[in-house]
């Protein structure tokens, strides 16, 4: 009997001690990863830093962030070897002093493309593989699950602005060609937008139409059903100046107010930018007049710049060809020099006979 209640003691120790082997050989998970950003939402050019910090101290690791290299490029790291393969940089470390420099943390730090010119929200997604402790006794769970955190690159957008142009006088029961400009250095990019007009101010009992040609060579009373009812147009980039053609015709004398209003349709059209404009009509003989003194003016400067080019040049014909001589030529010096040398001869000449 005591035998084999030995032998049970014996057996269960035993037991007990593969069990606490396998306890301290297997992983576990890892306490708490926390993964940051530097900013949030940055602009194309901009860097920004993915920082990951484990919780506890590592003597051992691998670490993968995936992003996107569309919108980024991967610029450094910090905190191990980096492997960058175009979509994901690898980074390792191994704390080879056995556990004296362990790590809390790492980093790596990407660049938004400068090319961007629309909004981009995006994800880095991290995992890992190969972590251990400070001096290698523990060992933890690999990280399958990505982590990720979200990030936007948005460039710097400017408003945008509208003008309204045309050449000449507006006359009035004349169509009128009139081009509305919606220009912005940087334009939020829309997808389906909507031009509308609106009277705002006119003579009483006038009338008015404005129509442009739509995408599908339709014409569109712009004053009634707006312009892109129907499916809207894109807008929004670097640099964009979108022209619209459109006609008017005004059949009263006097002034016209319109406001335009560009409207985002995916958005329950909500307003992007809105103007009013102010559009003169004048009658065909105060057209013509203003035409006709206009054309006196520009004929009076033609011939006040003719005249004055007749008087250059006639002034330029009655200059002398050759300006006179003055002083004396090289003839005029050999001359004086040999009037001197006759003078002085007799001179001398007179002495010797005086003597």
């Amino acid at each position: 009997m005591t035998k084999k209640i030995l032998t049970f003691f014996i057996t269960l120790i035993l037991v007990l001690f593969l069990l606490q082997i396998n306890i301290y050989a297997a992983s576990v998970p890892l306490g708490s990863v926390d993964v940051s950003t530097s900013k949030s939402k940055i602009v194309p050019g901009e860097e920004v830093k993915v920082t990951i910090n484990f919780g506890t101290d590592l003597g051992a690791y691998t670490f993968d962030v995936a992003y996107d290299n569309s919108i980024f490029e991967y610029v450094s790291a910090e905190g191990g070897t980096p492997n960058d393969n175009g979509t994901r940089v690898r980074v390792t470390y191994y704390d080879s002093s056995g556990g004296t420099n362990p790590r809390t943390n790492m980093s790596v730090t990407f660049k938004a493309k400068e090319s961007l010119t629309t909004t981009n929200p995006t994800n880095f997604s991290v995992t890992a593989e190969g972590l251990a402790n400070a001096d290698a006794s523990q060992e933890y769970d690999d990280i399958t699950s990505a982590i990720e955190k979200e990030v936007t690159v948005e460039p710097k957008y400017e408003d945008y602005k509208l003008n309204l142009n045309y050449s000449g006088r507006v006359v009035e029961n004349e169509a009128k060609e009139l081009t509305l400009l919606t220009t912005s250095n940087m334009g939020r990019n829309y997808d389906n937008v909507m031009l509308k007009a609106e009277i705002t101010s006119r003579p009483e009992n006038s009338n008015i139409k404005l129509t442009a040609i739509d995408g599908a060579s339709q014409e569109v009373d712009i004053l009634q059903d707006g312009f892109g009812a129907t499916s809207g147009y894109s807008l929004g980039g670097k640099n964009v100046k979108h022209e619209l053609l459109m006609t008017g015709n005004f059949d009263k004398v006097g002034e016209y107010k319109i406001k335009f209003s560009l409207l985002d349709k995916d958005n329950t059209d909500q307003v992007i930018v809105e103007k009013e404009f102010s559009i003169n009509v004048v009658d065909k003989n105060t057209a013509q007049n203003e035409e006709q003194n206009n054309n006196e003016n520009n004929n009076q400067v033609t011939e006040g710049t003719d005249n004055k080019n007749n008087l250059n040049n006639n002034t330029e014909e009655n200059l002398p060809k050759e300006l006179p001589k003055t002083g004396m030529t090289r003839y005029g010096y050999i001359l004086a020099v040999l009037s001197i040398l006759v003078s002085g001869y007799v001179v001398t000449k007179n002495y010797k006979k005086e003597k």
